[in-house]
């Protein structure tokens, strides 16, 4: 046989304070210090103990800031670039022309291009950073870097 309960909410109806006690003491979180990790600061030694077992030093103090105006460079190096060319030839974004690539980096949304790796083949490239290293490897094997800005 179930047992029909009364809910709290209808309980309490007419009582004014809910349970709570007195008055003031379920107003806001001032009563039990504030809320969550509230009162853990530099001057109340009484939770340290147990946050640092927890969360271990790092929790206390600022660490470094963030530029919200810094923007991350797409790069690419030689090594990927051999990886990736017939495939790119293959979808239209590179060309081959009398035994040289000719790629717009730009238009794959890489802007740096770097140096690890040797090149294997000529390349005519439109990027609109690259290393000295990454131009000299192409250019000794007598491709081109046009760096546009």
């Amino acid at each position: 046989m179930t047992i029909i309960r009364q809910k709290k909410l209808r309980k309490y109806r007419g009582s004014k304070t809910h349970g709570g006690g007195s008055k003031k003491k379920r107003r806001g979180a001032g009563n039990r210090g504030g809320r969550g990790m509230a009162g853990s600061g530099k001057r109340a030694d009484q939770k340290k103990p147990t946050i640092l077992k927890l969360y271990g030093n790092s929790y206390f103090g600022k660490k470094g800031f963030h530029s919200k105006t810094r923007k991350k460079i797409k790069a690419i190096n030689i090594s990927d670039l051999e990886e990736k060319i017939e495939l790119w030839v293959k979808q239209g974004i590179a060309e081959l022309k009398q035994d040289e690539y000719c790629i717009d980096l730009g238009k794959i949304k890489i802007q740096k291009l770097l140096a690890r790796g040797k090149p294997a083949r000529k390349y005519n490239l439109q990027v609109k950073h690259a290393s000295e290293n990454a131009r000299k490897k192409i250019e000794e094997k007598g491709g081109k870097v046009n760096v546009s800005f």
